[in-house]
């Protein structure tokens, strides 16, 4: 009798297991993942000569532009679900093109250069090529959990230090990023503001009801976050009364009708304000690292709170850890999976949700 309660217990257990691989993929929804991306990624290291006067001139700088990522695709191999990426509004083309030889900054369309006429050097110089090769890599990958591309907008006078003053960000320019992100990507792989607000009154009441599309609805597909403060995302939304039509969610406080996404950087002072956030169903973005500090001291303090910390995606500099530094800071994927469970939304482990 022990024998057969033994098997029927063991049974049952294997059977709840089961259930509970198995659940995940009709049952969470895209909030309830915890991945790890890059910050500035499509960014390469400065040349030897550009980072030397950069450094005779502001050391502290220096130490922060100090950095840079392989390719988009050997990211995205590795397991980054979210990727950064810096535009430079440039309509006619041209403008971002004196001191360089790349034909390239002479075509019309969005730029993606970190700090133009200085920090010059990107792995995708048109927007329309790093959308692509992300396209691209997702045709190949259908199943990959849903993928943030965060947006900065670049509006930085760059002249007074040597570069080139970036274009401002008007109404016209964020038309224009909206239509050239639509040139590439269609409706098919995108998750927009009113996707997820469907028939609610407001986006940040879609989101406290919790209508996130589910993980099997949004594999494949991506989702953008302007990454801006409040002035600069006020454009971006306009007279809307959420983001209606728009294809960015915006970074705003939890109580704008356009609530949705949060960047809280800090995953040490912002701790509580993360978590909170997450339970209430936003979707936040964290730093484990910034400006090389943590690597350059091996502190890997904030990179622990970050991933334990219940934000969605945690961004990084060092996929790969940089040799140059000792002590080896490196951050990787949590249990070695790529998508996980959100640990605030769901400790439950529920194993890879890139395998399932």
């Amino acid at each position: 009798m022990s024998h057969l309660k033994t098997t029927l217990a063991l049974a049952l257990s294997l059977a709840a297991t089961s259930a509970a691989i198995a659940a995940p993929d009709d049952t969470l929804r895209l909030n309830d993942i915890a991945v790890i991306g890059t910050h500035n990624s499509y960014k390469l290291p400065m040349p030897a000569e550009t980072m030397a006067k950069v450094r005779a001139a502001a050391p502290q700088m220096a130490d922060a532009l100090d950095y840079g990522h392989r390719p988009l695709v050997e990211q995205l191999d590795a397991g980054a679900r979210q990727l950064e990426i810096d535009v430079n509004y440039d309509p006619k083309g041209g403008h971002y093109a004196a001191g360089s030889t790349d034909p390239r900054l002479a075509k019309p369309g969005f730029k993606v250069l970190h700090i133009p006429g200085i920090d010059n050097s990107s792995s995708c110089v048109l927007l329309t090529e790093c959308l692509t090769i992300i396209r691209d890599w997702s045709a190949k990958h259908p199943r990959h959990v849903p993928i943030l591309l965060m947006f900065n907008a670049k509006d930085g006078m760059n002249a007074k230090d040597g570069g080139i003053d970036a274009l401002p960000f008007n109404e016209a320019a964020y038309d224009a990023l909206d239509a050239e992100i639509r040139s590439i990507l269609g409706p098919k792989k995108l998750v927009t503001p009113d996707d997820v607000q469907g028939r609610y009154p407001t986006l940040r009441e879609a989101v406290l009801a919790n209508n996130w599309p589910t993980l099997k609805a949004s594999r494949g597909k991506f989702l953008f976050a302007l990454d801006e403060p409040p002035a600069k995302v006020a454009v971006y939304r306009g007279k809307r009364k959420s983001l209606e039509g728009r294809v960015f969610f915006i970074n705003t406080d939890e109580n704008s009708p356009a609530a949705a996404y949060l960047t809280l950087n800090d995953p040490v002072k912002q701790a509580d304000r993360i978590r909170a956030a997450v339970k209430a169903n936003y979707l936040v973005r964290t730093r484990a690292d910034a400006n090389t500090v943590e690597a350059r001291a091996n502190n890997t303090t904030p990179r622990d709170a970050a991933l334990s910390g219940g934000a969605q995606y945690v961004s990084t500099d060092y996929l790969w850890p940089d040799p140059r530094f000792e002590g080896g800071y490196v951050v990787t994927k949590p249990e070695g999976l790529t998508a996980r469970c959100n640990p605030v939304r769901h400790p439950q482990p529920c194993g890879d949700l890139e395998s399932k």
